[in-house]
């Protein structure tokens, strides 16, 4: 699966990247919740090589659930739907797709030697 990042969540200087676990941690097509730094992250194992990352915290409530949202797809686009509100989010952009809601805060990727990094603003 190939998913296209807006350019703000490329490799920046100004990114700090985490170990966090191991890909086999993952269960894939399922959230787990991750603390990062002090932060709450959201991480969702699309496939077998694929990893995305979001807030844990929902933008419209403010909760800490969407590592149990509910993947799905719009299109190309990999998305999960709150579980409070049902609000639908683009896991590349952050866009809310179902309304004028406010964007899920998204976060780069990456797979080495199956240890997944995060990176978050430094």
């Amino acid at each position: 699966m190939t998913i296209t990042f807006p350019e703000s969540l490329t490799r920046a200087p100004e990114t700090v990247w985490y170990d966090v676990c191991a890909l086999t941690d993952l269960e894939p097509l399922w959230g787990e919740a991750a603390r990062i730094a002090g932060r709450q992250i959201a991480l969702y194992r699309v496939d077998a090589t694929t990893v995305l990352a979001a807030d844990h915290r929902d933008p419209r409530t403010g909760a800490h659930v969407m590592a149990r949202g509910i993947l799905g797809s719009r299109g190309e686009a990999v998305t999960v739907a709150s579980p409070l509100h049902k609000e639908v989010y683009d896991l590349a952009t952050g866009t809310c797709l179902s309304g004028d809601g406010p964007a899920l805060p998204v976060h780069p990727v990456e797979l080495r030697d199956g240890r997944v990094h995060v990176g978050l603003p430094g």
